[in-house]
């Protein structure tokens, strides 16, 4: 299995959380599965920017983001060289330290 290290989030992690993930599952998934409640407006599809993380450690081993990532992390708040959306990243064999960035660019929670 690999570790995922989220590093703290004063809302939806504020001790940060270290926990084992599947290969293959996503990101989002794995951290909804743990208790962090991530913002995912669209319902996992790719479709807005509220799941955008900072893969801080790790990035290197994961598959390329598509164009329609790309496209809509264009979007996103606070862009980072290392930034991805949460429900698109694909856990693979290599750890990886995850920063949930401090802003959204959605307007209200949909409270998943």
């Amino acid at each position: 299995m690999t570790q995922l290290i989220f590093l703290p989030h004063a809302e939806h992690c504020p001790e940060g959380a270290v926990f084992e993930a599947q290969p293959g599952e996503t990101v989002l998934n794995a951290a909804l599965r743990n208790g962090i409640h991530i913002e995912h407006a669209c319902e996992k599809s790719c479709a807005c920017t509220t799941c955008h993380v900072v893969v801080r450690e790790g990035f290197d081993s994961l598959e390329p983001s598509d164009e329609l990532e790309d496209d809509m992390l264009d979007k996103a708040w606070g862009l980072e060289p290392y930034s991805r959306l949460s429900c698109q990243v694909v856990v693979g064999e290599e750890d990886m330290v995850i920063e949930i960035p401090k802003y959204t660019i959605n307007q209200v929670s949909e409270g998943h």
